[in-house]
């Protein structure tokens, strides 16, 4: 059986919204609710822990019982925040199997989401699984800052490999008249790794490709690494609140909503 750690990656730094994980939401901290709100749907056994970028973080976990590593303010991304504060608390690898990289500021993201994400790891030895969702928005299609998946899914399927991340609009459909599945797909921006390909990933120098999408897991793909996304329907715990918390708009509707 698989050892699991919930390893979610939060920062003071947030230049559209200054100290965002210590913000209330209704009497409690940003970074606390969304903490519960893995704790509430995560099965027992699996563990969870905060990547903190900055004290502040780490003593305001303190104050609700949850476990902070603190980490480098420096380090590029969340992902690279999870393998150092994956590092510490499993210096020699041999605790941990699998690795959930939850977004501390997905206040109100399902962390269910990623339970069938940890189940394709482990029937499919795949190196990362992440999620998407069809896109039914005709602008998001050609938004370059909408990222999409590339997959070649038959009518009905809802899983595959990943071939590409792109913010082009893609694939494109040649012969419309033969082909049953055109749907295009949303990135959501949600990882669970098996352990060892984490620290992979994280070790490998900035990719060609990586760099001209900036899209970090081009990197995985440009090295061999194998990456499968499931379909998801709806990511969201309330269908009425912003998924995640990025602007001041974003923090003032979520205070409608979030009780």
């Amino acid at each position: 059986m698989s050892k699991i750690i919930v390893l979610m990656p939060v920062r003071l730094a947030a230049t559209r919204l200054p100290n965002k994980p210590l913000l209330d939401i209704n009497g409690k901290s940003l970074i606390q609710r969304v903490y519960e709100n893995v704790k509430n749907v995560m099965p027992e056994g699996i563990d969870i822990a905060i990547a903190a970028g900055d004290q502040a973080i780490v003593d305001e976990c303190n104050k609700f019982g949850a476990t902070a590593v603190l980490t480098d303010p420096a380090l590029p991304s969340g992902t690279d925040r999870i393998a150092a504060a994956l590092k510490v608390l499993d210096p020699d690898g041999s605790k941990y199997d699998i690795v959930v990289d939850f977004q501390g500021d997905n206040l109100n993201v399902n962390p269910a989401v990623t339970l069938p994400l940890i189940d394709m790891i482990e029937k499919t030895g795949c190196d990362i699984a992440t999620c998407g969702m069809i896109i039914n928005n005709e602008a998001d299609k050609v938004n370059p800052a909408v990222v999409k998946i590339i997959m070649g899914l038959r009518e009905g399927e809802t899983e595959g490999r990943c071939l590409y991340f792109t913010r082009a609009t893609a694939p494109y459909t040649r012969n419309p008249e033969k082909c049953k599945n055109q749907d295009l797909y949303y990135h959501i921006g949600i990882y669970v790794f098996k352990a060892d390909s984490l620290q992979k990933m994280v070790s490998l120098p900035t990719g060609v490709l990586e760099m001209r999408e900036a899209l970090e897991q081009l990197r995985a793909l440009e090295n061999g690494m194998s990456i499968r996304a499931k379909l998801l329907d709806n990511i969201k715990l309330i269908e009425e609140a912003p998924a995640d918390i990025n602007t001041p708009e974003d923090y003032q509707e979520s205070l409608k909503w979030i009780k």
